[in-house]
């Protein structure tokens, strides 16, 4: 698809705290607007696309970096927790005005899902949650915390060294062209670091504790159109996630993408944005 003319822009917004948000932004900001969260230890740069493609379509789209991530500022006193996220998801919903749809993966599906269920009812006209719902499986999450801090400390040698973690993480060939995996790090003494706050790892409030009760909770408060979309290989949310969310909120619907596992938007972008527009062209 051709985005040349969906206008580009970097912009900032400001949180409650006063911690600088950056975001991407395409297309006509007077269209409906669409904001893309990320999940935790990626960037706004991890939507293959997909913000960009929406733009085309005749969308205003906004990806955004979560405090501690990509090219956002760090939290002065290092706790990063749901309450914050969610508020962060907030304050930017708010400068941008009207009753944006949100598609929010793994941590931005959870932002969205306290800001929506907790902070504001009815701020969104709808949801889509990517590879995430309040009861995760245990398993999976184990697998993204070791991927996460396998390198944590002494970084990377080389930017193939670090595709090949990915690689080995995600299951997808090795890259061979890294100049998009150079926006996720950053160089230091001639080693490479992922583009984030290693206190994220240092879980303090909230995050002390998943709290699926808590994420239950909100799920069952929200009324807007929601759509859960899947890895279909996914060890994070599991079928069995699947049927419990679908219980908490039996209007949403699902989507199941074929040879995806937990980085949708990364394994399967064609079929993700796909779903994704559908979604959204239906609540239009």
């Amino acid at each position: 698809m051709d985005t040349s003319h969906a206008t580009h822009r970097v912009r900032e917004f400001d949180t409650e705290d006063g911690i600088k948000i950056c975001a991407d932004s395409w297309g006509d900001e007077s269209a409906p607007t669409v904001i893309f969260s990320h999940g935790g230890g990626q960037t706004r740069h991890s939507w293959g696309g997909t913000a960009s493609q929406l733009a085309a379509m005749g969308w205003h789209t906004i990806s955004y970096d979560h405090r501690g991530h990509g090219d956002s500022q760090w939290a002065p006193d290092g706790v990063y927790d749901f309450s914050a996220f969610g508020r962060d998801m907030h304050s930017i919903t708010e400068q941008v005005g009207g009753q944006p749809h949100v598609v929010g993966a793994s941590l931005g599906g959870m932002s969205a899902m306290i800001c929506a269920g907790e902070i504001r009812e009815n701020i969104f006209r709808s949801i889509t949650l990517v590879d995430v719902t309040p009861n995760l499986n245990p398993a999976g999450v184990e697998n993204i915390f070791a991927f996460m801090t396998a390198n944590l400390d002494e970084g990377f040698a080389s930017l193939e060294a670090a595709a090949a973690a990915i690689a080995g993480y995600t299951g997808r060939p090795r890259r061979k062209d890294l100049s998009g995996l150079e926006k996720n790090l950053r160089q230091r003494n001639n080693r490479y670091y992922w583009h984030w706050d290693p206190k994220f790892f240092d879980l303090k409030g909230d995050r002390a504790a998943h709290h699926p009760e808590r994420l239950n909770d909100a799920v069952k408060k929200i009324t807007a159109p929601i759509m859960l979309i899947r890895g279909k290989a996914s060890d994070v949310v599991t079928e069995t996630q699947v049927e419990d969310f679908l219980k908490l909120a039996p209007h949403a619907e699902y989507v199941d993408v074929e040879h995806a596992r937990h980085m949708v938007a990364g394994d399967r972008n064609d079929v993700f944005t796909d779903a994704v527009a559908n979604f959204l062209q239906r609540q239009r």
